[in-house]
Parts: C-alpha cells; sequence; structure tokens
C-alpha cells in the first residue's frame, strides 16, 4: 500500500476525456454521457431481481410505486452527487474526511465497504445462478468462477475509461432487450400495472421488500462512486462551464437511470403477470422463476433470454464494487492499493460469507442471502446521503452552484423517508432477536441500537454544531512554510542495489551524482542461485564467488574517481536481504534501478522496488 500521489479522485482517469476536443457540437455533448451509465448498472444488478421478483410474485403490481420513488429518489440523490464532483473537484470520502472527526471517519468508512461488500454478493450469486441456468455449471463453482472478471475489469480498465463506458453501455442494451421480449411474451395487464403505481403497503411483508428495492435501487456506494466519475471529465472552472457540465450529467442521469426504472420494472411486472396471476404467490427464488417462465409463457426462449441477462446483469455490475471500493479507501484512509489486490479483496469478502452459505444452508439459501444484501445495503444509505446533502448545501465550498432551498428541502424528506423506514425495519427486527434472548444478548442488541442512533445523531448534526476551518485541507499534511538545516542535510550514506544488468550503469551514474563530499556508497547485489538460497551465507557456489568479483569491481571503479565505496553481498531472498543491509548500514537514501516488467511479470519475476520500500524508511530514488 502506498499514499496517493495527489488527491484527485481515480487519479488514473482524472480529467482524461476533454468534452472541449471533441469536435463538433454534439460529440461535445456525448463526450459527458457515460458516467451516469457505470452507476445505473448497479441499480439494476441481481440482487434488484431478487427483490423485484419477490415484490411481484408476493404482491402482484402492487409495489410498482416503490420503484418510482425509489428511481425519482436515485435521480434526486446522483445528481447531488455529480454536482459535488463537478463543483468542488472532490468526491463524496474526501469531503466526509475533511469534515467529520477522525473515529466518526473510520466508521463511515467501514460502513460503506459493508455496502460494497453487499453489493458485490449480489452480483458473485447473480453470476453463479446465471452459469447455474444456463450451462448447468454447479453454484459453488459459478460462485468461484466469479474470481476470472478481475481479470476482464483489469483489461478494459487498460483500454481507457471511454471504452469501459461502451461495455457497459452494450451489456445494458443486451439486459434492456431480453426483458422487452420478456414483456412480450407475459402480455401485462396495463390497467392493473396502472393502479400499481398508487402507493400502499399491506403487511411488514411488504414493507421488508420495499425497503429491499429502496436498498437495490438507491445504492449508498453509487454515491461515492458518481462524484468521483463526473470528474474524468475535463471542464474549464468558470461559471459557465460549471453550469453546462452540471446540465449535460443530469441529462445522462435522467436517461441512464430511466434504463434501470425500466428494468426493475419489466421484472416486476414480469413475475406479477406470471407468477402472481397464476397463484405462485412466494417465488422469490431467481432458479424458480427461470423453471416456471417456459410452461407459463409457452416459450422456450422466455428461459433463456432471462439467464442471458442475469448473467450480463452480474457481469456488468462488478465494475461498481471495485471503483467505489479504490475512491472509499483513497478517500477515507488515504491509501491507493493495486487494483488487483483491491478487486481481490472486494470479491473475497462476497465469496467467503456466499460459499459458506452454499456448503451449510444449500443452495436454496442463496436467494434470502440476496434480498438480505439488498435490504443491508439500504439500511447504510442514511449515512451517505446525509453527508452529501450537508457537502452540497455549504455555500462556502460550492459558492453560488450550492443547492437551492427547494432542492435542500427535498433531499432531507428522502433522508427522513429513508431514516424512518430503515430504522422501523431495524428496531423490528432486533424485537424480534429480544424476544427468544437471554439477558445479556438483550443488553448487547439495546447498546447497539444505542450506538447506531448516537452514530446517525452525529453525522446529522456535526457539520452543522462543530464546522471546522472552511480552508481546503489537504489529504497529504501540510506545506511547511520554510525549510530547516536538516531539511537540506546532504547524504552520509547511499545504497545501490545492483542486479548486474543494464541498470546497474543508471544506478551508478544517479549515485555520483547525488553523492556529496564525505558521501559512503554502499553497493548491494544478492545472492538468488539455488545454494545461496538453501545455506544463505554459507553458499560457496561459482554464482557467489562470480558475485563476490563483480561488486568488487564496481568498488574499484568508484574508490578508483575518489568516492568512498563497499560493497556487500546478500544471500536468499532479494527484498528483505536488501532491506536488512540498508538497515544495518545507517543508509540514508536508496538508489534502485526500474526493473522494466509490468503486470503479469510481476508476478512472475516478483516486484523489488514496492516490497522493498515498504520494508525501509528512507527515500527510495528509481533510476530509469
Amino acid at each position: 500500500m502506498s499514499r496517493p500521489d495527489n488527491e484527485k479522485s481515480l487519479g488514473d482517469v482524472h480529467a482524461k476525456i476533454n468534452p472541449l476536443q471533441a469536435g463538433s457540437r454534439w460529440k461535445k455533448v456525448f463526450a459527458f454521457f457515460g458516467p451516469a451509465y457505470l452507476v445505473s448498472v448497479g441499480y439494476m444488478d441481481p440482487g434488484n431481481w431478487a427483490t423485484d421478483i419477490a415484490g411481484g410474485s408476493q404482491f402482484g403490481y402492487g409495489l410498482i410505486w416503490v420503484l418510482l420513488m425509489s428511481n425519482f429518489m436515485a435521480l434526486l440523490l446522483q445528481s447531488l452527487s455529480a454536482r459535488l464532483g463537478i463543483v468542488q473537484g472532490r468526491d463524496l470520502a474526501q469531503c466526509s474526511r475533511e469534515v467529520y472527526p477522525p473515529a466518526i471517519n473510520f466508521i463511515l468508512y467501514l460502513l460503506a465497504e459493508i455496502a460494497i461488500a453487499a453489493c458485490d454478493l449480489a452480483e458473485v450469486l447473480g453470476m453463479a445462478i446465471g452459469l447455474n441456468l444456463l450451462f448447468g455449471m454447479p453454484l459453488i463453482w459459478g460462485v468461484l468462477v466469479t474470481l476470472l472478471d478481475t481479470i476482464l475489469l483489469l483489461y478494459l480498465q487498460k483500454l481507457g475509461m471511454r471504452k469501459l463506458e461502451a461495455f457497459i453501455i452494450t451489456l445494458i442494451a443486451i439486459i434492456g432487450g431480453c426483458f422487452l421480449v420478456e414483456m412480450f411474451l407475459a402480455k401485462p395487464d396495463m390497467h392493473k400495472v396502472v393502479k400499481g403505481f398508487v402507493p400502499y403497503l399491506p403487511n411488514h411483508a411488504a414493507l421488508y421488500v420495499a425497503i429491499g428495492i429502496i436498498g437495490a435501487t438507491v445504492m449508498p456506494h453509487n454515491l461515492y462512486l458518481h462524484s468521483a466519475l463526473v470528474q474524468t471529465r475535463k471542464i474549464n472552472r468558470n461559471h459557465g462551464s460549471i453550469m453546462k457540465a452540471l446540465k449535460m450529467n443530469a441529462i445522462d442521469s435522467t436517461l441512464a437511470l430511466n434504463i434501470a426504472f425500466f428494468v426493475n420494472a419489466a421484472i416486476l411486472i414480469l413475475a406479477a403477470s406470471v407468477f402472481f396471476n397464476s397463484g405462485h404467490h412466494e417465488i422469490a427464488s431467481l432458479q424458480d422463476a427461470h423453471k416456471l417462465l417456459a410452461p407459463l409463457l409457452g416459450s422456450k426462449w422466455a428461459p433463456i433470454l432471462f439467464a442471458v441477462a442475469l448473467i450480463a446483469a452480474g457481469q456488468s455490475s462488478t465494475v461498481t464494487g471495485t471503483l467505489a471500493g479504490q475512491i472509499i479507501m483513497e478517500g477515507y484512509l488515504r491509501l491507493r492499493i493495486n487494483p488487483i489486490v483491491r478487486r481481490l479483496i472486494t470479491r473475497l469478502l462476497a465469496i467467503v460469507p456466499t460459499l459458506i452459505v452454499i456448503l451449510v444452508a444449500g443452495d436454496g439459501a442463496v436467494d434470502q442471502l440476496l434480498i438480505f444484501s439488498q435490504v443491508l445495503l439500504s439500511m447504510q444509505l442514511a449515512f451517505a446521503v446525509i453527508p452529501l446533502i450537508h457537502f452540497v448545501s455549504d455555500r462556502n465550498k460550492m459558492g453560488v452552484h450550492a443547492i437551492s432551498l427547494a432542492t435542500k428541502i427535498a433531499s432531507w424528506c428522502v433522508a427522513a423517508l429513508i431514516v424512518v423506514l430503515n430504522m422501523k425495519l431495524f428496531l423490528e427486527s432486533v424485537g424480534d432477536w429480544m424476544k427468544g434472548s437471554n439477558v445479556w444478548v438483550q443488553g448487547l442488541l439495546s447498546v447497539f441500537v444505542v450506538l447506531v442512533a448516537v452514530l446517525l445523531l452525529i453525522t446529522t448534526v456535526y457539520p452543522i454544531l462543530l464546522k471546522r476551518r472552511t480552508s481546503n485541507i489537504s489529504v497529504h499534511g501540510n506545506i511547511p512554510h520554510a525549510l530547516t538545516d536538516e531539511d537540506t542535510k546532504p547524504f552520509e550514506k547511499i545504497a545501490l542495489a545492483l542486479d548486474y544488468g543494464d541498470n546497474d550503469q543508471k544506478v551508478l551514474r544517479y549515485a555520483m551524482r547525488l553523492a556529496n563530499d564525505g558521501t559512503q556508497l554502499v553497493l548491494i547485489h544478492v545472492v538468488e542461485s539455488v545454494s545461496a538460497r538453501m545455506m544463505g551465507s554459507d553458499a560457496d557456489d561459482y554464482e557467489a564467488r562470480k558475485d563476490q568479483d563483480h561488486i568488487d569491481e564496481y568498488v574499484k571503479l568508484l574508490q578508483a574517481k575518489g568516492y568512498t565505496a563497499t560493497g556487500i553481498l546478500g544471500f536468499k531472498n532479494r527484498s528483505p536481504e536488501i532491506a536488512r543491509i540498508i538497515k544495518e548500514n545507517n543508509c540514508d537514501l536508496l538508489v534502485i534501478g526500474s526493473h522494466g516488467h509490468k503486470t503479469a511479470l510481476d508476478w512472475l519475476f516478483g516486484e523489488t522496488i514496492n516490497t522493498v520500500r515498504h520494508m525501509i524508511d528512507i527515500p527510495v530514488f528509481i533510476a530509469r
């Protein structure tokens, strides 16, 4: 892990797309389109399918209004997220880190990670179920196959943001096309569909499913993601350019999220038309839905299209979790790790509990796990929504682009609705757990409820009552106003890591430039022969003797030029040995050559630079 080089969200693609250079007027307009589509895939992932099918099969068309309400909420909140990123040039996690105390920020970070894990859980299950339905692959193997999408995601990221967006839009088109055909086959009762837009909740079960739908539609980590993705577009920082960017992103969000609404509504209407009307009121299983589509619709294509759309939904949604995870980790913790490691962490957090559930409870439990993941997402929403509203309302940071009073009222109403619905479900669930529990469990649950309430209160009132300094706070600490003599002190001992290859000349040349009168050069080479790995410093094979001769020659050349130099051989493992020798000799700078290979070759040959620099606490100069 390392500190980010700068405080830009998604630094590797920040401002990489320049609409001003797009050519014609329409190309400039379309250059803004894309971020909302990456966000929208999370609004139609497999987790939505479970809640939509459960809602349609149990309550017919009665919960369509929940989808519509969720879509309006999503449009409002995503527009706020985009506004924050465009105007402040920072994402939601970075703004939270600036405003809230460290302890609260760490808790908010953990909650965001839980939300990402819950989202990825839905994607893992959806992909596994889709593969099972289409190819008959066992669920447990399908879950393991989802690890492979890490490679696909990394490849797409290397191609560039526009190609990644094009790939996602293609998958969205596949999903939408499949359900358009399904709707044609189902022939829903349009009169009942229209009646479904009238708000009504018949019982607690409907509330549980409704909150799951809200959680599946308005995802907390999407708010972090959108505030960063809009920064991939380069814009001028004047009022007119910012207003144009806000307008273009509003159109982008409206189009993308309405497509997501169509997909979700199609799934619910399909479930209501096919299952509820035929008396199959308990269909919450994706497998059961797939199994019954052919006999009830009279078409063999219905289940095939269902499975294809499910796989496309699962694969497209995998992008969301990784990028959002990168954003919250860098924003809250100021830590940037290798994307493949970040992806593996996210995926393993989803795969491990999935495997446990399948092994312990069987395949039949995966659909309940899907619905639970969406309710879990909804439970995290307030802790992302409330800070977001505070940040876009702050005129000190947003200036004239702060949200209006009407938007502020609407936003707080949405936040209040989310909190009320979630707290109602939360308290009812805790009450059910307490009924059959002993005093100790009841006490722990009571404490947990109080802690959640306190955290919610702090998240809401802290920005109002305890405003911190209004100047921008660097995520890398304060810049010094003066340099002390210690800052300009010459290096006393410079370590040179040599590999006896083409890089050695560069390493020696840069070390001589950095050396001053009195600087000692410590030449290091690690013997990695089989004997050296087995016997360490006791090895006396041909390679060890030749390596000693080689380093002695380097020392003589440097001494001939007037430098003080010594040569030291290490044995066995390259990186630990280099670090050990540096520490034992009290070196204050390391000069090391760039190996020149990347990605897969790093895994094959080893990546010395990144490994060594985490083992030492001195500067590292990379000779290229």
